[in-house]
């Protein structure tokens, strides 16, 4: 079969109505919490090291462990959604998501709120997925879907900034497993709503037999190469975590060459190679390099350089979703008068020249510069995205809508790994340069080494700091310019 049951239209034919779009409410509740919960513990790392006192490396793991099992385990949850059904994914991830929430809340030692962590991230993994491919098919006409789309990445994209504003708020006033049990309500209308509004669907395969050994694969080869790439843009090279891309990468080859085999694979390798979907994927894939990348500079420049408190910091870091907010609907409406590769590149190019107006910046450059640079590249670089989210969407067929949209967002996550390690390579060595060679070792090597260091060490430490973050935006104004080339050369009248 190819859907289980199919929405009704209320206005048109393929077109959907009311029905439709509240349903389409609905489901970004799960993808704000989802995105939100991998930034929400910015703010709570010091209150639950006080609390459970974990050592450096399980602190660590409470950061990361959400993320690395969410990214693992994308492309598997997919699949099994286009099998099992995906509003059966998503209420079974709804409640997965609710009991972790609830465990993680109340956990007693570091091992179990890792292990909470763990659960989310497999609830989280669930969810997003399932969200996407109902989009695919809650939305049959394209210009509906175009829009939709638009507010699915505005909602993922808004989650992960307001994660630290809610988290410190809330903090503020309870203890930190208050920023866990913010997710109950929600999970619980999610349950409620989702089979009044939302049909079951199911891909093609959905009785066909689940490639177990592929899942495995695809999990083995995500991790080591995602975790491998994060240690090196932390802590330089080093021999473990090179290591382990390599084994990701040789556990991604037989995955491949597995899928290419196979009768029902989990990825099909043909929608990958289609300029439409594909070349959506590899420019979907350098916009979270530059955002993700660029992101830690700036955070650490508001905190570290201008003095500003977490949560203040937080907050400012919000003003640039309002050119998101302006510059997202504006390209849908283009996307549906002019072919929407050259909106997109239009959008990379709007999102480079924000970037290249912070190439400039240096100490006595005004903090309202700052945040219309960054209002500019947010603006172009989301409009791009959901053009190139809603074009790799609507190319693949509605029966691996599931599989699709794990593979854009295992994409995602794989861009912002790879974000981080460029960018934060280019920018430690312009730092690295800037610093005086009489500068304490500690200072030489980090921002954070020269906090303790006499004024004019910190002083200079900061110069330096303002010099990797202008390096880190000409490479991501150079990865943007990439994106709207690529754009124009694989999705021209796709």
């Amino acid at each position: 079969m190819t859907l289980t049951a199919e929405p009704q239209p209320a206005t048109g034919p393929g077109r959907a109505g009311r029905r439709e779009w509240t349903a389409l409410g609905v489901l970004m509740l799960p993808l704000l919490l989802v995105s939100m919960d991998v930034s929400v513990l910015y703010f709570a790392i010091p209150s639950i090291a006080a609390d459970l006192r974990p050592g450096a490396t399980q602190q660590l793991w409470i950061l990361d462990m959400y993320g690395f099992v969410l990214a693992g385990l994308l492309v598997t949850m997919g699949s099994l959604g286009d099998r099992v059904g995906r509003r059966k994914l998503l209420l079974f991830g709804a409640a997965l998501f609710g009991a972790a929430s609830v465990a993680a809340a109340y956990a007693h030692s570091s091992g179990a709120l890792i292990g909470a962590r763990a659960l989310l991230g497999v609830a989280g993994a669930c969810l997003m997925p399932s969200t996407l491919a109902l989009i695919r098919t809650l939305f049959q006409d394209p210009a509906q879907r175009t829009k939709a789309v638009t507010l699915w990445t505005t909602v993922m994209a808004s989650g992960i900034s307001l994660g630290p504003v809610v988290s410190g708020a809330l903090l503020e006033h309870f203890w930190w497993g208050s920023v866990f049990l913010i997710n109950l309500p929600a999970m619980l209308l999610l349950l409620v709503l989702t089979p009044l509004l939302v049909s079951e669907s199911k891909g093609a395969s959905g009785g066909g037999r689940f490639d177990v050994l592929s899942a495995v694969l695809s999990l083995v080869a995500l991790l080591p190469v995602i975790y491998g790439i994060k240690e090196l843009a932390k802590g330089g090279w080093a021999a473990v975590p090179a290591v382990c891309v390599v084994v990701g990468l040789v556990v991604g080859l037989f995955f491949v060459r597995r899928q290419g085999r196979l009768d029902d694979p989990m990825v099909d390798l043909r929608l990958v190679r289609t300029p439409a979907y594909g070349g959506s994927l590899l420019v979907n894939l350098f916009a979270m390099a530059a955002t993700v990348g660029f992101a830690v500079f700036l955070t650490q420049y508001l905190q570290s350089v201008l003095g500003q408190s977490p949560l203040e910091a937080a907050l400012w870091s919000l003003v640039p979703t309002g050119g998101v907010m302006l510059a997202a609907p504006v390209s849908a409406v283009l996307a549906q008068r002019v072919d929407r590769a050259y909106v997109m590149s239009g959008g990379f190019l709007v999102s480079a020249a924000g970037f290249g107006w912070l190439v400039a910046v240096d100490r006595a450059t005004p903090f309202w510069v700052i945040l219309v640079g960054s209002a500019v590249y947010a603006a172009g670089l989301v409009s791009a995205m959901t053009l190139a989210n809603e074009l790799a969407l609507g190319a693949a067929p509605p029966e691996r809508a599931g599989a699709a949209a794990a593979v854009l967002e295992s994409g995602s996550e794989l861009g912002g790994a790879l974000g981080m390690a460029l960018l934060g390579s280019v920018g430690a060595a312009v730092y690295t340069a800037a610093m005086p060679s009489s500068a304490p070792a500690a200072a030489r090597e980090t921002l954070g080494g020269a906090l303790g260091a006499p004024a004019g060490v910190l002083e200079a430490a900061r110069s330096a700091f303002v010099s990797a973050m202008s390096g880190a935006a000409l490479g991501a104004a150079l990865l943007m310019l990439l994106a709207a080339v690529l754009s124009l050369v694989l999705l021209r009248r796709r």
